[in-house]
């Protein structure tokens, strides 16, 4: 276990927001933190739990205990003829585990390549890419409960998964730690070809024998040309749910913007990407100071250098509003405002 104490957080968030946290533990196993919590019990401290800080936005310091895993380690638990199950540590890098998968030819993950962030995030957020959900793959995981410091375990149905949302991001928020995540993944993987921006790059290159290798190469591409790098811009991805809004509201929409890109999620419910929303709104490329709507990708909002977080929210509730105003369709945020 290592501790920060009146610590930056400018390198610990994707945003690269200058900020500070009153204290920082670093945990590298499940007794770290049940010790942790034995010896702080009296402490009355505000706890935040981040990962890798790829969805969080902080608009002032932190005046409390930032809880951070660092448990590492990629297990194989069990193998059936047609599956194998991971047993992955809370801190393991994301991407990292991608790359072990597609590496070993295990299918499921691979349309989720170059996501930011820990494995421990990936069942809060429910983190979806071109055409696949975390929660697909989702099998168990076990995490320590801050208020009783007890061990707890959560099976898929009680994780409540929803779009980018679970149990772990509402009930449990800030008062679960993951320690350890278990997904199931294909031996004989099928590749995912039901986003259309990856049957647009089959079909222009020509690509035959699809396999996952393929599929994740296809995405790292499409990622890299639409999202900037927060090593070189900060951001945090997207900044916004895609809403979803009934029949009605769509049809009436669907008069005057004809252009409108839709995803019907079934007879009374379609879906919207809030980026082309931004865009007809003229956020795309706006830069008010060092905060900005980046200028490919208008879900993204980005910190040129030196904007404060404030600044960010700011810009962020200038879009609901016009979005709002235009649209009559309210915005959610994806990131985490803090």
């Amino acid at each position: 276990m290592r501790t920060f104490e009146n610590i930056s957080l400018k390198k610990l968030n994707t945003f690269g927001i200058e900020c500070s946290a009153k204290k920082l533990i670093k945990f590298e196993n499940e007794n770290e933190i049940k010790n942790f919590l034995c010896d702080a019990k009296n402490d009355n401290d505000e706890y935040l739990i981040i990962g890798g800080g790829s969805n969080i936005l902080f608009t002032q310091d932190f005046n409390g205990t930032i809880l951070q895993s660092s448990i590492n380690g990629i297990i194989e638990v069990n193998r059936t003829s047609e599956n194998v199950f991971l047993e992955i540590g809370s801190g393991v890098i994301w991407d990292d585990l991608v790359k072990f998968c597609v590496d070993k030819n295990y299918g499921g993950i691979e349309n989720l390549s170059m996501i930011p962030g820990t494995v421990g995030a990936a069942p809060i957020q429910n983190i979806g890419a071109y055409g696949t959900e975390f929660e697909e793959v989702f099998v168990s995981l076990e995490g320590i409960d801050l208020l009783n410091n007890e061990k707890l375990i959560f099976s898929k149905n009680e994780s409540e998964f929803g779009y980018r949302d679970s149990i772990f991001k509402r009930k449990f928020k800030n008062k679960l730690i993951i320690s350890k995540v278990i997904i199931k993944l294909n031996l004989n993987p099928k590749v995912n070809l039901s986003y259309k921006a990856i049957q647009d790059e089959i079909s222009k290159h020509g690509y035959k024998n699809i396999d996952i290798k393929i599929i994740s190469e296809i995405v790292r591409k499409i990622r890299t040309s639409k999202l900037p790098d927060p090593k070189e811009i900060g951001n945090a991805g997207s900044f916004f749910k895609n809403p979803t809004i009934s029949k009605e509201h769509f049809n009436l929409l669907a008069v005057e913007n004809s252009d409108m890109p839709f995803y019907k999620i079934d007879e009374n419910n379609y879906k919207i990407p809030a980026g082309w929303l931004i865009e007809k709104c003229g956020f795309k490329g706006k830069r008010t100071n060092d905060a900005g709507v980046h200028s490919k990708q208008a879900l993204v909002l980005v910190n040129y250098g030196n904007a404060k977080g404030s600044e960010i929210i700011d810009l962020a509730f200038e879009i609901k509003e016009k979005v709002f105003l235009n649209f009559k369709i309210n915005l959610e945020f994806e990131v985490n405002i803090i």
